[in-house]
């Protein structure tokens, strides 16, 4: 099976940042397509579930294109949003933002946990969806800042920012690239208690409020990875009503 562009890298400007644009209406592709294409994206579009999955790869033939972003409709007529989503997830991290008309609050957490980067609720404001998009690429070309931490311990787990690793006494801990800045943007300051707002602004780029709840379940599939009880927490504790913290450790 063919490994999908995961988006996350270093990227010189918008030239050839390709957005994949997910869903069964004509008219929002089309006012999408327009507002992309104006900000310097190639736009590609798919009208159904198995035209992305052909799209993507995700079957083993090779993708169409090299895509950095999938916005992605959850109600499509055949194969829906979060079926591509468990799909794709399979083999490739590449940057998902779901958009959805429902309200239940399960469909949305529903696609983070399945490993979306962010949703979107229908309807949206197109300039909305934009930024989004707009910050999501301005986080995967963040690099570490000069003379910052190059790597951070905490217990038996071990952060090094400039590998963009983490190992949990000793071995290999599996961490999606956005549950990496997460952890990075807590552990950086240490005993500090960070709001959503400020992990929102810090880790997903955004320029105004985005949904809070994000946040939650991405510390949720972080602290699963990791091993850590909310309840007795080794690493991040949460502080009720307003945040969460790293608990202090070593810095080097």
């Amino acid at each position: 099976m063919a490994l999908l562009p995961t988006a996350r890298g270093k990227h010189n400007g918008l030239v050839g940042r390709t957005v994949l644009v997910v869903d069964d209406e004509p008219q929002i592709r089309a006012l999408l397509r327009g507002y992309l294409t104006a900000e310097g994206y190639r736009v590609l579009e798919a009208d159904s579930g198995e035209s992305a999955v052909r799209q993507l790869g995700i079957r083993g033939e090779p993708a169409t294109s090299h895509i950095d972003l999938v916005l992605l409709d959850i109600g499509l007529p055949d194969l829906d949003g979060l079926q591509v989503l468990s799909q794709l997830r399979r083999f490739s991290q590449i940057y998902v933002i779901l958009v959805t008309a429902r309200t239940e609050e399960t469909d949305k957490v529903v696609g983070l946990t399945l490993g979306a980067d962010d949703y979107i609720t229908k309807p949206f404001s197109v300039r909305e969806v934009v930024a989004r998009i707009k910050a999501a690429f301005r986080r995967m070309d963040a690099t570490t800042e000069p003379g910052g931490d190059e790597v951070i311990v905490i217990g038996d787990l071990r952060i090094d920012l400039a590998a963009r690793e983490v190992r949990q006494a000793g071995a290999l801990v599996e961490l999606s690239a956005l549950d990496f800045d997460l952890l990075a943007a807590l552990a950086a300051s240490p005993g500090r208690v960070l709001s959503r707002i400020q992990l929102l602004e810090k880790v997903w780029g955004y320029d105004f409020y985005g949904d809070e709840r994000v946040v939650d379940v991405h510390v949720r599939t972080m602290r699963r990875a990791l091993g850590d009880d909310p309840v007795e927490p080794r690493y991040i504790a949460t502080v009720r009503g307003v945040g969460y913290k790293c608990l202090p450790g070593r810095h080097r």
